[in-house]
């Protein structure tokens, strides 16, 4: 029985930097806790019998291309066609796009042909091309980022609101952390102690805990990359109640947390606004994902659906 070949769309979200990025004390691995967000990357695939190739558009995403063709190779029925990424994700700046287009590719390509891929197979097929975060597991998870793989899944998180700043300018995230200096036992421990704490607030929804152990996550991080603003992005954030900071740990993104069950979120949000944009070129907001469709994804799957 011959099978189905549609044009095949896929999605994913990215992450607002990380809540926590360190490495385990018991095994010295490097890990990360993902903050996802309603905004990401939808990938759209065009099966075409003729070609035995992929075409990408745009033509920089060289990496999609390459995911492309290694789902492909295990199809029994695609060979080529045409790949388009719609990133709602600026490059460059720790909010997951990279990876985001990548599992988007992924299951776009599955979908050509009918399938839906599991998170390990993602996994399988991105570890040959570069460190990725964990978005392709529903919920913050801990993940080995260097390794691609799956250390604990936490869950969803309480509803968020994070105002982010950008510094400018952009990081390689593969440099950066090829690049990183060993972490001394002391701080290590705290790493893994921090994990612990952050699931269990992840596990009761305790907003405040979570955003405190994200604020410690960006302190630890400062020796690894000048942020010349954090300390008193800190300070202003407890000035307006916020939960604390989320940084984009090899990106160029500072965010404030605040819990959108707070009556003054609103309030506290504008406020928020103001303080990156003492030290940003450019300030934006996101949510955290939650279950159901993200609003930014929704709205790249109907600019696919209209092509």
């Amino acid at each position: 029985m011959s099978v189905p070949i549609r044009v095949g769309v896929g999605a994913a979200f990215g992450s607002c930097g990380e809540l926590l990025q360190g490495v385990t004390a018991e095994n010295g691995r490097d890990f990360l806790v993902t903050l996802p967000i309603t905004r990401g990357s939808v990938a759209v695939f065009e099966p075409d019998p003729s070609r035995d190739d992929v075409t990408v558009v745009p033509a920089h995403k060289t990496k999609s291309r390459a995911v492309a063709a290694a789902v492909l190779a295990g199809s029994a029925a695609l060979r080529g066609g045409v790949l388009t990424v719609l990133g709602d994700l600026p490059e460059g700046k720790g909010l997951a796009s990279s990876t985001a287009d990548l599992v988007a590719t992924a299951r776009a390509v599955a979908d050509a042909e009918g399938r839906t891929l599991a998170a390990t197979e993602i996994e399988a097929v991105l570890r040959g091309i570069e460190p990725s975060d964990g978005i392709m597991y529903p919920g913050a998870v801990a993940y080995y980022h260097r390794e691609v793989r799956l250390l604990a899944a936490l869950g969803a998180l309480p509803p968020l609101t994070v105002v982010t700043g950008d510094e400018g300018g952009c990081v390689d995230t593969v440099a950066f952390d090829r690049n990183r200096p060993a972490v001394p036992p002391v701080i290590a421990r705290e790493y893994s102690s921090l994990l612990a704490t952050l699931t269990e607030a992840v596990a009761r929804g305790d907003a405040a805990t979570i955003g405190a152990v994200s604020t410690r996550s960006a302190r630890l991080s400062a020796p690894l990359r000048e942020r010349p603003h954090l300390e008193a992005t800190i300070a202003a954030a407890e000035r307006i109640g916020a939960l604390g900071v989320v940084v984009a740990h090899s990106g160029t993104t500072t965010g404030i947390l605040l819990d959108e069950r707070d009556p003054e979120v609103a309030a506290k949000t504008v406020a928020a606004q103001r303080i990156c944009a003492q030290f940003a070129v450019s300030v934006d907001l996101h949510r955290s994902w939650r279950p159901g469709p993200p609003e930014g994804i929704s709205r790249l799957f109907a600019e696919a659906a209209s092509r």
